[in-house]
């Protein structure tokens, strides 16, 4: 009888994940096959893997493709960070972009955009240590005999309130070279290609194997810091390991698209309360739901005004803003 039960929540969490796994398929066949010229699944099909020529191979190989695979990437490696992020200051309104990582993340690559656009390269690497310096000077900020939860938050939103008024100080002394950072601001996925794929790939194949890793101190952590230290864990450790970690993954994508918020803020809460709070499936539920939200976003900010596309933050603001007050509400009550 015991057995049954313990193996009713697996087979529902197995079915959960398969579930979100064709939603997450689903999302990108649907971000490759509409546009302009609509391609049916079984084009894609013979396109990407029986050498059909034509024009339509181009569109799908150098346009649709690598910008689909980004924006699924950027959707993997944003959820990921937010369910860390969250399951670490174990609050659910915890995310990379309101806690001033992305912000970190944000401002540096500003910087590269616009006094070093020739350093286009090195953005990746520029958004980790900014995110990282971010996450250090909210660290140092919120310790006190160890750090809690709470006050990493409320470190974070002044840090990130901080950060927000650099970004504005070098928009309005460089206005002449906005229009490149304007994006970047928003958050969007227009003409991503493969460089960028191949940018943010190295980085996001690393934090996506640590993080599925670290779930074990994710579980041990949501017991609470006595009983994880009862149960052998170096919790303050384990607390700034894992925030390197989701660092990684929110820098990686701000990298690519910029300041897209809400993603690791929507796709963790919505994860748990599909298949719970174990760690174990709660991230890579977390990873394809993240994929598919932001697949189906980005093809409904090419699709709602066309010809004009909006940058996919866009959609995920207007979506992420009543998710928050939601949340906002729900924790007060």
């Amino acid at each position: 009888m015991a057995t049954n039960l313990k193996r009713e929540p697996a087979r529902k969490g197995v079915l959960v994940l398969a579930v979100l796994a064709v939603a997450a398929l689903a999302g990108i066949s649907l971000s490759i096959g509409t546009g302009a010229v609509s391609i049916s699944l079984g084009d894609i099909w013979r396109y990407l893997f029986h050498g059909f020529d034509g024009p339509m191979r181009e569109v799908i190989w150098n346009i649709r493709l690598p910008r689909t695979l980004v924006a699924a990437l950027v959707g993997v490696n944003l959820a990921l960070s937010g369910a860390i992020l969250q399951g670490v200051m174990r609050n659910p309104l915890a995310d990379p972009h309101i806690i001033g990582v992305s912000s970190g993340a944000g401002l540096l690559g500003i910087i590269i955009l616009i006094l070093f656009p020739q350093a286009w390269s090195l953005l990746t690497p520029a958004a980790f240590i900014g995110a990282a310096g971010a996450a250090a000077i909210i660290y140092l900020l919120a310790w006190k005999q160890g750090v809690q939860p709470v006050r990493i938050i409320l470190a974070g939103v002044a840090v990130s309130a901080f950060l927000g008024s650099g970004i504005s100080a070098l928009l309005t002394f460089y206005s002449d070279r906005v229009n490149g950072a304007l994006v970047f601001l928003v958050g969007g996925l227009a003409a991503k290609s493969w460089p960028e794929l191949h940018m943010m790939l190295p980085y996001s194949l690393v934090g996506v194997s640590l993080a599925l890793s670290g779930s074990v101190y994710l579980n041990l952590l949501a017991l609470g810091d006595s009983n994880a230290r009862g149960l052998g864990m170096r919790v303050e450790a384990a607390r700034l390991l894992l925030t390197v970690i989701a660092t990684l993954l929110a820098a990686s994508a701000v990298s690519v698209v910029g300041l897209l918020g809400f993603v690791g803020l929507i796709v963790p809460h919505s994860a748990r309360l599909l298949i719970g709070s174990d760690y174990r499936l709660l991230l890579p539920a977390s990873a394809l739901l993240g994929a598919a939200v932001v697949t189906v976003c980005d093809t409904l900010a090419r699709l709602m005004f066309a010809p004009i596309e909006l940058p996919v933050g866009i959609i995920l603001g207007a979506l992420g803003a009543p998710f928050f007050l939601y949340l906002l509400r729900r924790e007060r009550e």
